[in-house]
């Protein structure tokens, strides 16, 4: 099996560079990290970033317009 090259993150062409910064409180605080304890989450910045990005797109996908909405249908 061929290695694997891996491009510094300087070169990759999904380099992030936007932050997002939210606040929780105590209890929410104290849930996100006893799942991370629980399950062993090795990296949290990229657990949070999935989650939210899974999410994300999955309601995006959900809300896409269809061919037939169903605007005149009273059944729906």
């Amino acid at each position: 099996m061929a290695k694997r090259i891996i491009l510094p993150a300087s070169k990759r062409n999904s380099l992030r560079t936007n932050r997002q910064i939210f606040t929780l409180n105590d209890e929410e605080n104290k849930a996100l990290n006893r799942y991370i304890a629980k399950y062993k989450v090795k990296n949290k910045s990229k657990f949070i970033r999935e989650t939210i990005m899974t999410t994300v797109i999955r309601k995006l996908e959900e809300d896409h317009p269809t061919l037939f909405d169903n605007q005149g249908n009273p059944n729906k």
